[in-house]
């Protein structure tokens, strides 16, 4: 199932992704002829209820797909205004050098742990929205990343075991300050400037997705590929991750964990190449069966 956010009124809706386009879950639920006892309304409703929240879901669109109110409830996915898959995580933890490639082309020695830090809810946006390049630096990077998205409290999970513990995944554009991130030892004034992780179109839950350890990742910017890989590049893979994570701090449903970028960033190349993201530049993350993220930078006004 593909889950999505989109902006009604002053809030948030759910929405849930099909061929015919988006079903407003609301809208949905006033026209359902049976029970609605136990149907998510929000994002993170449907992660806290997990495999239960899926299966209301499903039963609610069969029903409506039997309906005369089908049509009506289906929103034109050109026209809507989304927001973040995943609106109120609550933690984000990144992980860094996470590919063995990116690790080469910045020469960085391979991590022999995973390298961890956070970012904050300000950096949460949606697909489409407009993303605001800081006065305070000239050295905007993309990085496209696979995300994790939790849907069961773990605590000290195996990596055997730690797959069982996500909800679903989805795309995310690391957006990087390049200056700020290597001002001083710690990356994280470089990582939290609002809008700094767009987040979606979708969150697709993790039975449609499969084996996340073998995706196809790409970036382009104003329709030039810059990044070209696969998830199985990873250095540390996206079970060894959880499980590591796990067993220094006790995760929850709707934590994500944004698992590294591969080669093809602005760092990576030599000086006299690097140009980075400026005014007007379209940056799309594209992960295989987790669609295309879209979003268009704007230089902030001094």
């Amino acid at each position: 199932m593909k889950l999505v956010t989109f902006k009604k009124n002053a809030e948030l809706g759910l929405g849930v992704k099909t061929t015919e386009g988006i079903v407003d879950v609301e809208k949905a639920l006033a026209h359902a002829g049976s029970s609605t006892a136990g149907v998510p309304t929000s994002v993170m409703e449907a992660i806290e209820q997990g495999e239960a929240g899926t299966k209301a879901l499903e039963q609610l669109l069969a029903d409506l797909s039997a309906s005369d109110s089908y049509r009506s409830c289906l929103l034109d996915e050109a026209e809507i205004e989304y927001g973040p898959c995943v609106t109120h995580p609550n933690k984000i933890i990144c992980v860094g050098l996470n590919y063995r490639k990116h690790a080469e082309e910045t020469n960085s020695p391979i991590p022999e742990y995973p390298i961890l830090f956070n970012k904050f809810n300000n950096t949460l946006t949606g697909h489409g929205s407009e993303v605001t390049l800081p006065k305070v630096s000239s050295k905007v990077d993309y990085e496209a990343e696979l995300v994790i998205v939790i849907g069961k409290k773990a605590k000290d999970v195996s990596k055997e075991e730690a797959l069982s513990y996500v909800y679903g995944y989805c795309n995310v554009n690391d957006l990087s300050a390049r200056d700020l991130q290597l001002r001083t030892p710690q990356w994280l004034l470089g990582k939290t400037c609002d809008g700094f992780s767009p987040l979606g179109p979708y969150l697709v839950t993790a039975d449609e997705v499969g084996n996340p350890n073998d995706l196809s990742i790409k970036c382009f910017v104003n329709g030039e590929e810059r990044q070209n890989s696969n998830t199985s590049d990873m250095i540390f893979h996206c079970d060894e991750i959880v499980s590591y994570i796990s067993k220094h701090m006790t995760l929850v449903p709707g934590d994500i964990i944004l698992t590294g970028t591969p080669e093809g960033v602005v760092m990576g190349y030599p000086k006299e190449q690097q140009v980075y993201l400026a005014d007007g530049d379209e940056v799309t993350i594209e992960i295989e069966k987790l669609g295309r993220l879209t979003n268009k930078m704007v230089q902030e006004q001094v």
